[in-house]
């Protein structure tokens, strides 16, 4: 099938990339951006078509994907972990209402959806080491309550509607190109600046809190491989664990002073994401992405490490 793709939240961290790196695989105008409001974002807004769209609007959804005869929906606009926790009301509507609007329209034009999940679906009674595919999820926050009902929601559409769902569960995301959006993992990217810019850090995560990390290139792949992925192969589709890495702050501190000695961490804990990270996995176990559809990640954190500096000194002109 070829497709002609649209991207809800492409403004966001993944979204930023994934629209550079999905019309760099089907060209320019086959890729339709999307966000809330068109921002100063040319690398997205100026190679290709965009579009102002609410993902609460159905309408508004519904005509954009007939007016380029869509095929292929990734949807990403979501509220994350840390600013869920402060606006859960939000969240709840922006995740779940929003997932629904995309299925509903995925029904009725036949469109394919790809859209993520995360470590946040898992709680403290989960397997904290080498969390398994198919395990225990009481998540203790309303982004993880959301992508746990996201996930049984993507299935229910594959199974009653035929809707062609996929997604995988992300961990933590480590870019260069864009920064956070209020995540509990944010850290792992702030970090980098300030290494950069103070030689200091000032983290917000306590030192020993390990948690699952990814570097952006390895997610993107994840996500084009699993679209082309052939589905007879497919066991899982909307919730595969996908791994790369596992580190807690020290660790990664420890990396930066690699290529930046005098780099120092101090720490001035939030209580509300120190305790979402502390409820998450300390590593998964991807084996059925390896099994099923050929996962398989090409950074570890001394590669992500080296690489995230050398792109944030081109970035910066230093």
């Amino acid at each position: 099938m070829k497709k002609r793709i649209l991207i809800t939240g492409s403004l966001g961290q993944i979204g930023t990339e994934l629209t550079k790196h999905l019309r760099g695989i089907y060209g320019n105008d086959k890729v339709v951006a999307s966000d809330m409001v068109k921002k100063d974002v040319p690398e997205v807004t100026e190679t290709g078509a965009f579009e102002v769209i609410d993902v609460l609007d159905s309408k508004r959804l519904a005509d954009v994907v007939s007016k380029y005869k869509i095929n292929t929906i990734v949807h990403l606009a979501a509220i994350l972990s840390g600013v869920g926790e402060h606006k859960p009301s939000l969240a709840y509507n922006v995740n779940l209402n929003g997932l629904y609007h995309v299925l509903e329209i995925a029904r009725e034009k036949e469109c394919q959806v790809f859209t993520p999940s995360s470590i946040a679906v898992f709680g403290p009674d989960t397997p904290k080491d080498g969390t398994p595919q198919n395990t225990i999820m009481r998540p203790t926050t309303m982004y993880g309550v959301t992508k746990v009902a996201g996930e049984l929601l993507c299935d229910y559409y594959f199974k009653r509607f035929g809707v062609d769902t996929r997604g995988v569960r992300f961990p933590g995301l480590v870019s260069y190109a864009a920064l956070p959006g209020g995540g509990t993992t944010d850290y792992a990217v702030h970090i980098f600046y300030d290494a950069l810019e103070k030689q200091a850090y000032e983290s917000f995560i306590a030192a020993g809190t390990y948690m699952d990390m990814m570097y952006m290139p390895d997610a993107l792949h994840a996500v084009s491989s699993l679209m082309e992925a052939n589905p007879e192969k497919l066991v899982h589709r909307n919730a595969f664990n996908v791994a790369s890495m596992s580190f807690e702050p020290e660790e990664l501190a420890a990396e930066i002073r690699k290529h930046i000695p005098e780099f120092e961490v101090t720490y001035n804990i939030d209580p509300v994401r120190q305790a979402i990270a502390e409820s998450w996995p300390n590593s998964l176990d991807d084996t059925c992405a390896r099994e099923e559809w050929g996962w398989e990640p090409k950074y570890d954190i001394s590669s992500m490490v080296s690489d995230m500096l050398e792109q944030l000194k081109k970035k910066q002109g230093k």
